[in-house]
């Protein structure tokens, strides 16, 4: 049916939220929160997940605790001044958060003044007024470049590798001499901070790595059954599953190799697992939580001395950029993150100058000065 019209089952509906004859003691909270439910019924109905709904449904109540009004009531003075406060006081989020929270913003006024969703035409009925789109090209922050992160984001030099490497090890050396607990966990901490710099992987997918994901690799037999780590939860398309890819253990990184086997068949076994099938385990028989990887990362790097807008994703643009300067193709390098252009894995890279001085070299010793009759 059109957008003039209205469907009886279309998911998220006025009439199929809020049922006819009810008589609200609170009829302007009840409507809000109908709309946040058809919201969350439209976006359902879209393959979106709870884990992307959730955080937009708690963005529009504080919004709207923000502004004291109802989406009948909002204007864009009203997105403009929320905006000016996400972007003052010391801790002023970054443009890609604030553009993402007025894509949010967006989309739910485009639900709600939608005639074949009746939420309109319900506030008129009730309140007199009608909800109207708030968000414009002309008061919303642009996507205006390819890279929209902080600056301060890089990739870790070969030297700051290896000294974060040696913090994470040393606090586990520093625990066990003191007599405290904790040395086991901190160990994990250090080989789970290797598998990440190893494999350049996400945090999603390292924590979500199962012992089993490790296989062979035909054409490497000498890592044995650490050839290569099938990565099973990588980075989703907006309304899709997780994105599946195969990274291959490469000579630079096979380090990790050793490491891993000492942690599957030496350490993780002390954690009492029992038939648990993630890598990275507590000492309460679960998987380590996604956030618990950022807090190693913080731990380690802050005895390492390293900068503090550095986080556990710099580790992820350290594999790219080195590999990168190993000589790997960039196609290579692109699949082996699971980047699907390669537009972004440019964006990760942040090549030495003795890198593209060697680059340079090379150019200049494929064309020689040819001398002229003159010289």
């Amino acid at each position: 049916m059109g957008s003039g019209g209205r469907s009886v089952d279309l998911p998220g509906a006025v009439h199929l939220v809020m049922p006819a004859g009810v008589a609200q003691l609170d009829p302007e909270r009840a409507v809000f929160d109908g709309m946040l439910e058809g919201w969350w019924r439209q976006q359902r109905s879209r393959m979106s997940r709870e884990s992307t709904i959730r955080p937009r449904l708690a963005l529009l109540r504080r919004f709207a605790a923000f502004t004291g009004l109802y989406p009948w009531q909002w204007t864009p003075e009203e997105m403009e001044a929320f905006t000016t406060a996400l972007t003052s006081g010391s801790s002023p989020l970054a443009h890609s958060t604030v553009r993402s929270y007025q894509m949010t913003l967006r989309l739910f006024c485009e639900f709600v003044t939608d005639r074949r969703y009746g939420w309109a035409e319900e506030c008129v009925r009730r309140f007199g007024q009608a909800p109207a789109q708030i968000c414009h090209e002309w008061n919303t922050v642009q996507h205006l470049s390819d890279y929209e992160g902080r600056p301060g984001r890089r990739a870790l030099t070969y030297d700051e590798v290896q000294v974060l490497f040696d913090a994470a090890d040393g606090r586990a050396e520093e625990i066990r001499r003191r007599g405290r607990k904790g040395v086991l966990a901190a160990r994990r901490d250090a080989v789970l901070l290797k598998t990440v710099y190893g494999y350049g992987l996400r945090r999603q997918e390292a924590a979500r790595l199962d012992v089993v994901d490790f296989r062979r690799n035909p054409r490497a037999e000498r890592y044995g059954r650490f050839g290569c780590v099938q990565v099973r939860y990588g980075k989703a398309s907006r309304g899709g599953p997780p994105k599946r890819r195969t990274v291959l253990t490469v000579p630079e990184m096979d380090w990790v190799v050793d490491i891993l086997l000492e942690w599957v068949d030496e350490l993780r076994p002390l954690f009492g697992p029992g038939a648990h099938p993630a890598l990275f385990v507590t000492e309460r028989q679960s998987r380590v939580a996604r956030a618990h990887l950022d807090v190693a990362f913080r731990r380690a790097a802050d005895v390492a001395g390293l900068p503090p807008e550095l986080d556990l994703h710099a580790l992820r643009h350290s594999y790219v950029t080195h590999l990168l300067e190993f000589g790997y193709p960039p196609l290579m390098v692109q699949q082996q993150v699971g980047h699907s252009h390669a537009s972004t894995t440019a964006l990760y890279t942040s090549v030495s100058d003795e890198f593209r001085n060697r680059l340079l070299d090379a150019a200049l010793a494929r064309f020689p000065l040819q001398e002229g009759p003159d010289s």
